[in-house]
């Protein structure tokens, strides 16, 4: 994954949000590089001024920060693409 931000701002990895399951507020997010990462939007803090699950859709762009759970790899911060 490659890391990209703003100069002076969070760097953030990017991508699109690949997959929405509204039911559960749960996502799957495709990394440039090609890596599906899982989310569960209670444990994602939303950056910009999109805050809610429903703000998110399917193929639009993100910026995205990963972290380590006891299930894994899973995104943490989304950050979408004006």
């Amino acid at each position: 994954m490659s890391d990209v931000g703003e100069p002076g701002g969070p760097s953030y990895y990017q991508g699109i949000i690949k997959r929405l399951f509204r039911g559960s507020e749960r996502g799957i997010v495709l990394s440039n590089s090609g890596r599906e990462i899982e989310f569960t939007f209670q444990h994602v803090t939303m950056r910009g001024p999109r805050r809610h699950f429903t703000d998110l859709s399917e193929g639009m762009q993100i910026g995205f920060d990963v972290g380590w759970t006891s299930s894994g790899l899973r995104v943490t911060v989304i950050h979408p693409v004006e």
